[in-house]
């Protein structure tokens, strides 16, 4: 039966990160890093979720459909749009998450989903010239550019830094021109075995300065380096972090969320509390858990409150970090947004409740 004791009230919900991975073997294009990273996210998504949300690893290498993704986020949890990112991973044969994906979400659900972009910044004009074509063939709304700071080969890895003027800065000149509004950068969670360095957060510092028109988005942000992120949403008006992978940390390790957001929020306070904002990755893990544990029980302790200055989590906060926070970074109209998918498809499906976890996808019935 479905559930209808965990709704999220009348807050407007925005997932700020969704895929429909391809982890099938026949998908790999790079030998021991493409099962590398496979077997890492499979390992590490089914080490954090919880109980009737875990997919056996023979279940969850697999080439995920673009409705089971939809139907996870909103028939099966409350939320109520989705940012849709085209993956430029190159140990991957489609990019792990294809254009053709993105391309079939956006003509079928333009106002349930926006979309970013995807290229390797190391291929050069070929990027420059896909990237092109991607953001023209592509329905709107295509307000993003999503990056990876590792390009792999048959048989190696390279990496390069957002600071870098002939690598990246010409993407972002690009990005510019053909109006898009941010550039979403991994990192902090490196991608296997590979070098460290270019997960760093250091080089988004140069970026961010250069380009003051556009918005740069750290996806993964307080998984790592919380400091220097902490700095960087005090110190630039465009620097933004997605809470992609942190979030999970919400259920499965409580102490950990409530330190890495609060690091977040210690340099900046309410400044920064207006630049932070929801994403789960759907479908790497299931997005319903974390956002129920977040709405309804979440809250700082009185010490970071009262002997550090954290900004309370209060239901305009967590109002904020779900929906306003984004909505604002690229001129979304959220009553606009509202009115649009008021009676759509997944309206009128999730209004006698939620389905149950993953009954509506592939793994139905086989989830631990």
């Amino acid at each position: 039966m479905p559930r209808t004791d965990a709704m999220i009230d009348d807050a407007f919900v925005i997932d700020a990160v969704c895929h429909a991975y391809n982890m099938d073997p026949s998908n790999h294009a790079s030998g021991r890093y493409s099962d590398a990273i496979s077997e890492l996210v499979a390992g590490a998504t089914f080490a954090v979720s919880p109980p009737g949300y875990r997919v056996p690893r023979e279940l969850y290498l697999r080439d995920w459909d673009v409705e089971e993704m939809a139907n996870m986020l909103f028939v099966e949890s409350d939320y109520d749009m989705a940012v849709n990112h085209v993956l430029p991973l190159t140990a991957y044969r489609d990019g792990l998450c294809s254009f053709e994906k993105a391309l079939t979400i956006q003509t079928r659900w333009p106002r349930r989903f926006i979309t970013y972009a995807g290229v390797d910044p190391m291929r050069g004009r070929e990027a420059l010239e896909d990237l092109h074509r991607q953001v023209e063939e592509l329905p709107p709304p295509v307000v993003g550019l999503k990056l990876y700071p590792n390009s792999w080969g048959p048989d190696y890895v390279r990496g390069w830094h957002m600071d870098d003027p002939q690598i990246a800065f010409p993407f972002f000149e690009a990005a510019m021109r053909l109006g898009l509004k941010v550039v979403a950068i991994h990192k902090a969670v490196p991608l296997g075995p590979v070098p460290m360095a270019h997960y760093h957060v250091a080089d988004v510092d140069r970026a961010a300065d250069a380009f003051p028109d556009l918005a740069f988005e750290i996806v993964h942000g307080g998984m790592a380096f919380v400091e220097e992120t902490a700095w960087q949403l005090a110190r630039f008006a465009n620097v933004y972090v997605n809470l992609e992978i942190l979030h999970q940390f919400v259920v499965a390790k409580p102490a950990a969320f409530t330190q890495a957001l609060a690091g977040l929020l210690d340099v900046g306070g309410p400044y920064a509390l207006d630049k932070i904002f929801w994403g789960t990755g759907c479908m790497a893990v299931h997005p319903r858990p974390s956002l129920e544990a977040f709405w309804h029980r979440f809250e700082f302790p009185p010490e970071l409150v009262e002997g550090r200055g954290i900004p309370q989590m209060t239901r305009e906060a967590k109002r904020k970090i779900l929906a306003e926070n984004y909505a604002r970074m690229i001129g979304l109209d959220l009553a606009s947004a509202r009115a649009g998918i008021a009676d759509d498809e997944f309206a009128r499906r999730r209004r006698s409740g939620l389905a149950q976890p993953y009954s509506t996808t592939r793994v139905a019935g086989k989830v631990v």
